[in-house]
């Protein structure tokens, strides 16, 4: 007779602590198979992210070989036809975590009614947030659209329904396959080898998490209410990469946190409060990864330019706040919170270049890219979306270098050709004229947009909506 197995469909989940459907399956059988499908089409605009991917596929299934399970790569054109083929065979039920994105949630609706008709044992999980999306309303019914009352109703909801002590997975039988597929993982890489230079900066991993959430919460999380504002030090925890990817359970984070007797706790579990805000906005406004949540946005007179857009891009934009925030996107995969906020502004609102412009580009850029925090993040900035007040603040560049990094070591550090000026020309160099110090136009370029005349225009521009 042949053996029932236990298929583990891994998708945002590499961990092994608190991973329902992993623990699931290993519970009812003997024999577990994970599989991860990659879809090449959609990392064609996630090229960072790929990168992430790969090295975590390495890591977990060492991790999943001390349970005796098989991890297998697939790659796949479409869900539909993958699964639709998948049920047709014998002998298997399948496992899997929610992934909190709208077309992932319609697609589990659809793959549970085909597997009810075959009548296929299968199992959806909670996956890593802290409520479900649809628990968190007002007392009408709707959903909320403003972050505090929402967040306040989240924690006291969350608390009274802490799960019970954690089980952890079993130890399988013995190891077995399923799809008879190797997929070379090489083949997810993106073709340029930009980057080879996270390699510097991170090691993608569940142990990792665990070790970076532990060293933020000993020595980082009492300066955190003040330290997160500062690019040029370590202050926030940077477990935004190890989250998004599931090598760490938001639930872990906060049992950790209410562990110790620290202030600012509150504060840094408010950014989990965010993420949960943003996956509640997504769900109940799903038009808002396509458009503007507010809609009287849609009348803003956005203006097309190929060359601001690539010299922010490329973080030549002659602001050096702005500048370096981009260089470090680049480099690492990452941008420090109050940065995002800066170069967000500044293209939106100094080049009235449309948010989704920038959303497109961090979404290839960032190791941390998750839909609901990219899409609502970058229409907060625009002013276009929800909790978004006020809509019309103009962040202005040099006040926010001066003020968050007043000796300039974030932007000589990704912008080195200003490494020899004074701090009271790091963050408006045009002013120095001194051609030994440094040469406007040829070391460094002259800013795109003069930040006066940008802001009144953008003020002008709102006045239309």
């Amino acid at each position: 007779m042949s053996k029932h197995i236990g298929l583990f469909w891994l998708k945002e989940d590499f961990r092994i602590k608190k991973n329902l459907a992993l623990l699931e399956a290993t519970k009812n059988h003997d024999y577990v198979v994970a599989f991860y499908l990659y879809k090449k089409k959609k990392f064609e605009n996630q090229e960072a992210q790929r990168w992430w991917i790969v090295q975590s596929l390495k890591d977990f299934k060492d991790k999943l070989n001390n349970y005796n399970i098989n991890l297998e790569v697939i790659n796949i054109e479409n869900y539909s036809t993958f699964f639709n083929s998948l049920i047709k065979k014998k002998n298997f039920s399948l496992y899997w975590n929610k992934t909190y994105e709208p077309s992932y949630l319609k697609f589990d609706n659809y793959l549970s009614q085909n597997l009810k008709i075959k009548k296929i044992h299968f199992k959806i999980c909670k996956g890593n947030i802290l409520n479900e999306v649809d628990e968190i309303k007002k007392s009408d019914g709707t959903p909320f659209k403003v972050f505090t009352p929402f967040w306040r109703n989240s924690e006291k909801f969350y608390m009274e329904k802490i799960p019970s002590k954690e089980k952890n997975i079993s130890k399988c039988k013995d190891k077995t396959s399923f799809f008879g597929s190797n997929s070379n993982q090489n083949q997810i890489f993106p073709k340029k080898k930009w980057y080879k230079k996270f390699e510097k900066y991170w090691v993608p991993g569940e142990e990792q998490a665990i070790k970076e959430l532990k060293k933020f919460i000993s020595h980082k999380i009492e300066n955190y209410s003040d330290g997160r504002n500062f690019p040029g030090i370590q202050g926030t925890s940077k477990l935004s990469p190890f989250i998004k990817h599931g090598q760490i359970h938001v639930e872990t984070i906060w049992e950790e946190c209410l562990k110790i007797k620290k202030k600012n706790t509150e504060k840094f579990l408010a950014e989990i409060g965010w993420r949960e805000f943003n996956h509640s906005l997504i769900n109940h406004f799903p038009y808002m990864l396509k458009s503007n949540y507010s809609k009287k946005f849609d009348k803003f007179p956005w203006e097309k330019s190929s060359k601001h857009l690539t010299a922010w891009k490329k973080g030549i934009t002659g602001y050096p706040i702005v500048d370096a925030g981009m260089r470090e996107l680049y480099s690492t995969g990452w941008m420090h919170n109050r940065v995002r906020m800066i170069v967000g502004s500044f293209l939106v609102k100094h080049l009235l270049i449309d948010w989704k412009e920038g959303e497109k580009h961090f979404r290839n850029c960032l190791l941390d890219y998750n839909e609901a925090n990219n899409v609502a993040g970058w229409q907060w900035v625009a002013g276009c979306g929800a909790d978004a007040a006020p809509y019309f603040r103009i962040f202005n560049p040099i006040l926010q270098g001066e003020k968050f990094d007043k000796s300039g070591e974030y932007v000589k550090k990704w912008v080195p050709e200003l490494k020899n000026l004074p701090s009271k020309f790091i963050h408006k160099p045009w002013e120095i004229n001194d051609e030994k110090i440094l040469k406007l136009g040829k070391d460094y370029p002259f800013p795109i947009v003069i930040h006066e005349k940008a802001r009144l225009k953008a003020l002008n521009a709102f006045q239309k909506i």
